[in-house]
């Protein structure tokens, strides 16, 4: 009896400790709306109105505006805007009309008599082919700068193009012209013009793409996938195919000496129109089906990271962090997990000028560790900032990171602090694929900044090409606390010379 005693009093001591631990929740707080009763709003995209308003898109077609949402749910308010339409994956507000991307077209819906429906439709633009496989999905960005409006197109059944464009990224310009300008697309979730006007879109894993990925969209370019390819003959602005990847994963026989034909890295040199994954969303630790891309442009109002760029998923109900920078012309950088717990599987996501990050989505087709078959909730920042990595560079020899908080000067400088991990994924025409190529370089040297904000770290051997996972678990703030999310992965494309 005595023993079971001391059992439980170490059991409940331990639970005591846990609770007593950092959690996502004391910096980010999930708030769930209600939803409008008999239907499923199944959010597909999110966009702010100049009145303080949200448009929501819908996978069933419908366009919904939501009042009050930022503030008490008990205040929120729905109002059908327009409806048969078919999966809204692209909302844009611009001239008093609200600009849509559906399966099949750009189309624009505007409410002439101001009683809050819309009552002109006009297609701006339906210049791609639509097979009816249900896998064609259409997602659309806002206005780039010069005023177009970026799509991405779904290949057909996720694999194939049957249909001209499907594979590709098109632009659509102010006056409904297309103009066809990056190929390679397979399946993405979303797309975003960046703050800089960069454009980035996230692609789902399969064939040719071992993990989900964020990737830069830049006009010309090749992201990855073929399939889409035999549509260069449609598309004089781009000049000529580009050759076609090795299909076979993990050759044996080559040359040995010569560059491994399933590596990106070796298909880059080849391939000059190849655009590598600027991140790398490892799969089933990142997530499994990446979606929505938010840049936070609210100046500190969401927190530390302000112009980072925080990215849903689909499948895991959450969304993960992400630290860009650019090395030897090449966009590369770090995905950090932020925040897990939402209701659904998110699909579409925004943020206002108050800081408040707007998320939904659905279930339907494919499943959510969320549970429920569809939502729409809000992420906040309460306030208090959490130790996490802030930032993590590239460098000749290992990396610096940098700290929301300053760092105990004896952890974080102890190289037992940190581990490290290398591997890849095949670039291949298999559907996905495990993490290959394992290595584990030694973490040599940690020298801790003068202000206490950042460590300089130092590692046996960097390999080009490869998703660079670092752990963080023995680093300790000033105050004694842990690293909140103590993992990030790297994705280096290019190491620094200097």
């Amino acid at each position: 009896m005595k023993t079971l005693r001391i059992l439980i009093g170490l059991i409940l001591a331990t639970a005591v400790l846990r609770a007593a631990d950092p959690q996502e929740s004391d910096y980010y707080k999930i708030t769930t709306f209600d939803t409008p009763p008999g239907t499923a709003l199944e959010v597909g995209s999110i966009e702010l109105l100049p009145d303080g308003k949200l448009a929501l898109g819908t996978r069933r077609g419908e366009v919904w505006t939501v009042s009050n949402a930022d503030s008490d749910p008990a205040n929120v308010k729905y109002q059908i805007f327009a409806s048969g339409q078919h999966e809204i994956l692209g909302l844009a507000y611009k001239d008093k009309s609200l600009t849509i991307t559906n399966r099949y077209e750009v189309a624009r819906l505007t409410d002439t008599d101001g009683d809050g429906r819309a009552d002109k439709f006009e297609t701006v633009c339906d210049q791609w082919g639509v097979s009816g496989d249900y896998h064609e999905y259409s997602f659309g960005s806002r206005f780039d700068k010069d005023g177009d409006l970026w799509v991405v197109l779904c290949l057909t059944g996720s694999f194939t193009s049957q249909v001209p464009f499907r594979g590709w990224c098109v632009r659509v310009k102010p006056d409904g012209t297309m103009v066809p300008t990056c190929s390679g697309i397979r399946s993405p979730g979303g797309i975003v013009v960046n703050y800089d006007n960069e454009v980035y879109y996230t692609d789902n894993q399969g064939p040719w793409h071992g993990a989900c990925t964020l990737q830069h969209l830049i006009p010309g370019t090749f992201q990855g996938h073929p399939g889409g390819n035999k549509w260069y003959d449609l598309a004089p602005n781009m000049g000529p195919r580009p050759v076609d990847p090795i299909p076979e994963a993990f050759q044996q026989g080559h040359k040995k000496g010569t560059p491994d034909p399933d590596r990106m890295d070796a298909e880059r040199k080849r391939i000059k129109e190849l655009v590598p994954p600027v991140v790398y969303m490892v799969h089933g630790k990142i997530g499994n089906s990446s979606s929505f891309i938010v840049p936070d442009l609210s100046d500190g109002k969401f927190g530390p990271f302000s112009k980072q760029m925080f990215i849903a998923d689909q499948s895991h109900s959450n969304i993960s962090r992400v630290f860009i920078e650019e090395v030897n012309g090449i966009k590369q950088g770090v995905v950090f997990p932020f925040r897990k717990g939402f209701k659904s599987g998110l699909i579409g996501g925004r943020m206002n000028e108050k800081g408040q990050l707007f998320a939904g989505g659905s279930d339907r087709g494919w499943g959510a560790k969320g549970g429920q078959p569809f939502s729409f909730e809000r992420l906040d920042w309460t306030g208090k900032v959490p130790f996490e990595v802030h930032e993590m560079h590239a460098k000749p020899d290992g990396f610096e990171l940098t700290f929301t908080e300053p760092v105990d000067e004896k952890t974080a400088g102890d190289p037992a602090s940190y581990s490290a991990r290398e591997f890849i994924y095949a670039y291949r025409e298999e559907y996905g694929g495990g993490e290959v190529d394992d290595k584990f370089p030694k973490v040599t040297k940690a020298v801790v900044s003068a202000d206490k904000k950042s460590v300089r770290l130092t590692l046996e051997k960097l390999t080009q090409g490869d998703i660079h996972e670092l752990h963080f678990d023995g680093v300790r703030s000033a105050d004694g606390r842990p690293v909140l999310h103590p993992i990030g992965y790297y994705t280096l494309n290019e190491i620094p010379a200097k």
